[in-house]
This record gives structure tokens, C-alpha cells and sequence, in this order.
């Protein structure tokens, strides 16, 4: 015995649903837009920084090469996601360039150290390695900062506006 064909009904929207459009009324602030823009940009010069010390100071490196790669890419991952206005990543970004910030401080004397008898020289002078290194220090800072105070500008909320003129805010995702 067969089975009877289930067939699939498709219906058109509700007449409530016909008119409402989503707004995001906090990404259309200045404050936002100009905290997306820095944020894009320290997440980019970071990548940029790291980039520059792991190809600079390649040949000098000892374990650390698969982490600074790690940066680079995962920095320009997050700046893709904070320029979709994802606020979810600006608490990972900070976390991370917590952790950069440490290995940036810790790093930048052992690279003006390596003017002694006895180190190799890496492709970049390690001077200008040094001073590199030294720069991502306060990148990071600015980055948690603007970080943080992006993540508090509540880019998800979202506001139903009905063509009549009314709204109706959305609770916002947990």
C-alpha cells in the first residue's frame, strides 16, 4: 500500500508582515559608524603590524610563527565581521588583543637585545623589528578600548516600523 503524496502549501505573508521593515536605529548614529571605522582600521593595522614582524623577523622566530599567523588572519576575519556590523566579535577582539598586548611588551626588549655578538640577523634590522613590536602595544590598547565601547553601543537592536508610522521595538538577542 502506498503512502497518499503529501503535497506542500505555500502561502503569501500575513497582511501584518506586508508592511514591516526592520531598522537598526543605534548603526545609524555618527558614534557608531565612526567607532565601526576605528575599530576596522586598529583590527587592520594590528594584522598589518604582526604581518610585518613574523615576515621581518621569520629567520629569528623559535615557536611563535603559527600564533602570529593565527593573528594576522583571524584580525582580518574579525574586520570583515565588524564591517557587517557584527557586535559579537569586538569582545573576542578585545580578549585577544589582551593577549597580543602581553606578547608585544614581553617581545619588544628581547628584539633591541639582539645587537649583541652571536644573533642572527633577521631580514628587517632588529631595531625596526623592536620599535614594531613596540607599536602594537599601544595599537592594542586603543583596540580593547574601542573594542569595548562599540560592543556598549548596542549595534542589535532592531525597531519594526510599520508603513503606518508606528514601531514596536525588538527585544534584543541574548
Amino acid at each position: 500500500m502506498r503512502a497518499p503524496a503529501r503535497r506542500i502549501v505555500w502561502s503569501g505573508p500575513s497582511m501584518a508582515d506586508d508592511d514591516v521593515r526592520i531598522e537598526h536605529p543605534n548603526r545609524e548614529k555618527a558614534s557608531s559608524k565612526a567607532t565601526k571605522a576605528i575599530v576596522i582600521l586598529l583590527l587592520l593595522i594590528s594584522a598589518a603590524l604582526v604581518l610585518i614582524v613574523t615576515v621581518g623577523g621569520w629567520s629569528a622566530l623559535e615557536g611563535a610563527k603559527a600564533m602570529q599567523v593565527s593573528y594576522i588572519v583571524l584580525y582580518v576575519v574579525m574586520a570583515f565581521y565588524v564591517a557587517r556590523w557584527n557586535r559579537g566579535v569586538l569582545p573576542v577582539a578585545a580578549a585577544l588583543a589582551i593577549i597580543l598586548m602581553i606578547f608585544a611588551a614581553v617581545a619588544t626588549p628581547a628584539w633591541f637585545d639582539r645587537d649583541k655578538a652571536g644573533f642572527a640577523e633577521p631580514a628587517l634590522d632588529s631595531d625596526v623589528l623592536g620599535l614594531i613590536t613596540f607599536l602594537i602595544v599601544p595599537v592594542q590598547l586603543l583596540l580593547i578600548a574601542f573594542s569595548m565601547r562599540a560592543f556598549t553601543q548596542e549595534w542589535n537592536v532592531e525597531v519594526e516600523r510599520h508603513s503606518d508610522g508606528s514601531t514596536r521595538a525588538m527585544p534584543a538577542a541574548g
